[in-house]
């Protein structure tokens, strides 16, 4: 499936390409101490084994800034400055080799300070995310403009790229988040219209795992289905790799990339012989480290489930005596309850086998 609404410029990370036809990148922030080099490693290597592509590190002062230049010297994945306020901290991020910047020109004060920023960049071929939130728009735009609404997130959002422009920077990815998804996905639909700039997408403060995977999946997902997005971090209230994980987790609803597998599994209902909720846990479980993109169902009901799962490589229906193993809509064994998760394993490897062999 491919998306055309917004057409976007192309920009680059290291090998990471954002915008253009480049597949939705996958982001993330640490939440480690920047100033400690060793942990903020060793988090940016689990993020990356769980396919995270580009991750963001703050940088509250200049110890920070300097740790930089290790961070990314051994880092597997671009490394992105968060930057606030202080226009000397995104000067020595960008000396420090940031392979990106996240800035909002509009608190980094003067526009001298801006200027300087833009030429280092520039001179650098380090690109620079304009990043705007609805609770810190320019206030001179949000009170002109009736307050935090769609038209004050873009002017804003405008604004502080024609301070760039103005000193010849291009290289920008836009931002304009909100924690309130309809909110935010107004915003990006207007946004979109306006700029070629590749978007980062986002529902920023979306909460803890139980209500902020649901708020992004609505914002993030209602926004990538109309083709908008070049880039997406889910931001939650956890551990940075579950943001990975969800962040996956919507793009393979969408059809829009393929990372590891995509597990089906019915509800339950009256025709339901199995404890169904822990014959789905078991599967997962067997799938943590799956990485081929191969779609696994599993079925509460032997009678239909494998004709309503017929599109899934492989699956499982529960029944009284004996469990169903199937592929692609056909039964291929009946077992016992007791060797079910044992043969079903034998079967997925097969599957899996048979993706490696095809490349």
């Amino acid at each position: 499936m491919k998306f055309l609404k917004h057409k976007s410029k192309i920009l680059k990370m290291r090998d990471v390409q954002i915008g253009g036809d480049a597949p939705i990148s996958v982001q993330s922030m640490n939440n480690t101490d920047t100033r400690d080099v060793k942990a903020t490693l060793e988090q940016i290597y689990e993020l990356a084994e769980a396919g995270c592509e580009i991750t963001r590190v703050a940088i509250p002062d200049e110890e920070a800034a300097h740790a930089l230049a290790k961070i990314v010297e051994q880092s597997p994945i671009p490394v992105v400055a968060d930057i606030h306020f202080r226009a000397d901290l995104a000067i020595l991020a960008l000396q420090n080799n940031a392979d990106g910047l996240r800035i909002n020109p509009g608190n980094i004060g003067s526009e001298a300070k801006v200027r300087a920023i833009a030429e280092l960049a520039q001179e650098k071929n380090t690109p620079i995310r304009v990043g705007v939130n609805s609770g810190s728009l320019d206030p001179v735009i949000r009170d002109s403009m009736g307050g935090v609404n769609s038209q004050s997130m873009v002017a804003s959002a405008l604004k502080h790229c024609q301070i760039l422009e103005k000193y010849g920077f291009s290289d920008i990815c836009v931002s304009i988040k909100s924690s309130d998804a309809m909110l935010t996905i107004e915003s990006y639909r207007l946004l979109a219209e306006r700029v070629n700039y590749p978007l980062h997408i986002g529902i920023t403060e979306a909460g803890t795992p139980k209500e902020g995977i649901i708020r992004s999946a609505v914002g993030i997902g209602t926004l990538l289905a109309e083709g908008i997005g070049n880039t997406i971090r889910v931001s939650l209230t956890a551990d940075p790799v579950l943001e990975v994980e969800v962040a996956y987790s919507i793009l393979k609803s969408l059809n829009l990339r393929s990372k590891g597998p995509l597990l089906i599994a019915c509800p339950t209902c009256g025709r339901t012989e199995v404890n169904l909720q822990k014959l789905a846990e078991q599967v997962e479980e067997l799938l943590i480290d799956v990485k081929e993109p191969i779609k696994v169902a599993v079925m509460g009901c032997p009678v239909n489930g494998p004709g309503e799962a017929r599109d899934a490589d492989v699956g499982i229906a529960g029944g009284r005596d004996q469990y169903s193993i199937f592929r692609e809509g056909k039964v291929i064994k009946k077992v016992k309850q007791e060797n079910a998760l044992d043969e079903f394993l034998q079967e997925i490897n097969k599957v899996r086998e048979k993706f490696r062999n095809e490349g």
